[in-house]
């Protein structure tokens, strides 16, 4: 067992207390944690497959002179689409973490499908927790459905209430649209007056 896999061990531990728990659910958590050895800081934060930074020598041309260098991941911040959460998720994730999503389906299967100890990071950890949860509360959940006759009318309604939205903004648009006209036609009142005493001082003077 990798040090960093210890480390998060003794805090799941710490958290749940040890003793007051089955010697096998720990065993269990123990196998189902991440035994990577290296992890990126900033792979914390965010979905990265596997990806993260590399090492090797950047070798000129004329001497083939060897000098350190590093290869990062491509990173990009990406709005997801979660089902279950009915919104998107902005999330930090590597382009090969994209592709494995688009090959899953969506940001759900890709938590769900993906193993505990393959996630490798704790935010991945605690979305496929999270998500796991959610789809388990929506499994025990009771479903009812409707008549064709009941669909028909809930559907009738959203369409009156989608004409009547409709409507409502025409006639705050007629509105505004009218004020303006008043607001131009007092303008323009205000102006030939001023300019009618401007003749009549002048004419008088």
């Amino acid at each position: 067992m990798a040090f960093r896999s210890q480390e998060l061990y003794k805090k799941i531990a710490k958290k749940v207390g040890e003793g007051s728990v089955p010697k096998e659910v720990m065993e269990s958590v123990k196998r189902s944690l991440p035994n990577n050895k290296l992890v990126m800081g900033r792979a914390k934060r965010g979905i990265y497959a596997g990806r993260h930074i590399q090492f090797g020598n950047k070798v000129s041309e004329d001497g083939g002179n060897k000098s350190r260098r590093t290869w990062k991941p491509n990173v990009q911040e990406k709005r997801l689409f979660s089902y279950i959460h009915d919104r998107h998720i902005r999330v930090k994730v590597t382009t090969h973490a994209l592709r494995c999503i688009d090959k899953a389906g969506g940001i759900d299967e890709y938590l769900l499908n993906t193993p505990y100890h393959k996630m490798q990071t704790e935010m991945g950890l605690f979305w496929k927790a999270k998500i796991e949860k959610m789809y388990e509360e929506l499994g025990n959940m009771d479903v009812c459905f409707f008549s064709p006759e009941e669909e028909a009318k809930i559907k009738k309604g959203f369409e009156e209430l989608k004409l009547a939205k409709k409507e409502a903004r025409r006639e705050a648009r007629r509105a505004s649209a009218k004020q303006k006209q008043t607001e131009g036609a007092i303008a323009s009142d205000e102006q030939t007056s001023e300019a009618k005493q401007i003749e009549e001082g002048a004419t008088s003077g």
